[in-house]
């Protein structure tokens, strides 16, 4: 019996790592698998050392607020690792944590399966030889990835965005409309304040203050909210949610279906761009950190855009409001722009065609998994 530990820290990272989790038990359903995620990853039997829940922040303060839980998970982890050793590691994103796993794994002589790359190409490309140095074998899930690596002398498998398998509805507009008890002739708006509960702190007043702003100017919209689980309906009320005045529909199931029959959506940066891309659900991107965080960022990071959607096209397809500009005013114009009858619409449309071209097929899953299990001994 092969004994995998697998490790993702964020929300994205455990529903990727479940799908892979998914794809390696088709080809070898003998496997024992343990390490640290959430729901997802333990949905699929990951045997959850440490919840990942703890270790989902964005930005520098916000991670020195919880050094207190990375250092209790990655203690846990290399205790494991040296006292049951698995047949391999599989370490998805999560770069700053997960590299100094991988260090403790090379000198144990573990394999080391790296799916899904850091973001080196945005920041601290340095760290494209540490990862070349330590891992066996990385999958990467971004067309322009396999390239970046090849030029640093690093290769890379590239085996498409696993993305494209699971991000499909399941039932019309209507029937969404009819089964949620929605009027399928109002215009639905979608916000999406993000899964960690900083980012709904930062970002749901906001959404929240813009959507109000769009109710007084059309009356016919409905407001919808797909609830992550990785949150609760209070974590959603003690940012505001009981606005008076401003009926939000809060549904935890049929995410796609919710985000697909939205006519526009607000969201905050990260892999939801992407799954509206697919979903041909136009969007305005808006998200803010601290103060501390953005400056930081602003010096390190390397790359034009935020937005997945925007970095894949190479050009701004999705309109995006970062730190002071993401308040309510620009992005209810933002809206405007996109609302549905207008042209910037059906030109972003156009631009969300081309994005989900580039990502190519579906089947990355099933690609990474064969990957992953070759690696291991």
């Amino acid at each position: 019996m092969l004994r995998i530990m697998i490790v993702a820290g964020e929300a994205s990272g455990d529903l990727h790592g479940a799908h892979l989790v998914a794809a390696m038990k088709q080809l070898a359903p003998d496997l024992s698998l343990c390490g640290m995620g959430g729901s997802e990853l333990r949905r699929q039997g990951v045997d959850i050392l440490y919840d990942a829940a703890a270790m989902a922040v964005v930005g520098l303060v916000e991670v020195l607020a919880h050094l207190k839980d990375i250092r209790a998970a990655r203690n846990i982890l290399i205790n494991e690792l040296q006292n049951h050793p698995p047949n391999l590691l599989i370490l998805i994103d999560y770069p700053d944590f997960n590299l100094l796993l991988a260090q403790k794994a090379r000198q144990l002589g573990i394999p080391i399966f790296y799916y899904i790359s850091p973001q080196v190409w945005a920041w601290r490309s340095g760290r494209v030889k540490k990862i070349g140095a330590i891992i066996d074998r990385m999958a990467v899930i971004l067309p322009f990835e396999k390239e970046f690596y090849h030029q640093r002398g690093v290769e890379v498998e590239y085996v498409g965005h696993p993305l494209l398998d699971s991000v499909r509805r399941t039932m019309s507009r209507n029937d969404f409309c009819r089964l949620h008890q929605i009027r399928p002739d109002s215009i639905l708006l979608g916000i999406l304040p993000g899964s960690r509960k900083k980012e709904i702190r930062a970002m749901l007043p906001v959404f929240l203050e813009t959507a109000a702003g769009l109710r007084e100017s059309h009356g016919n919209l409905t407001i919808l909210l797909p609830l992550a689980p990785s949150l609760t309906r209070e974590d959603l009320l003690d940012c505001g949610l009981d606005r008076p005045g401003l009926a939000v529909k809060v549904i935890a199931e049929d995410r796609y279906d919710l985000m697909g029959s939205c006519d526009l959506v607000i969201a905050a940066s990260g892999t939801v761009t992407l799954e509206l891309a697919i979903l041909d659900v136009p969007m305005v991107v808006a998200y803010k950190v601290s103060p501390l965080t953005w400056l930081v960022g602003n010096m390190l990071v390397k790359v034009d855009f935020a937005s997945l959607v925007n970095l894949i096209a190479g050009r701004e397809v999705v309109r995006e409001l970062m730190q002071h500009e993401a308040e309510p005013g620009k992005i209810r114009a933002a809206l405007q722009d996109i609302w549905p009858g207008s042209a910037k619409r059906e030109e972003m449309l156009q631009g969300l065609a081309e994005v989900r071209e580039k990502l190519g097929s579906g089947g990355a899953s099933l690609r990474a998994a064969r990957l992953a299990l070759a690696t291991a001994r």
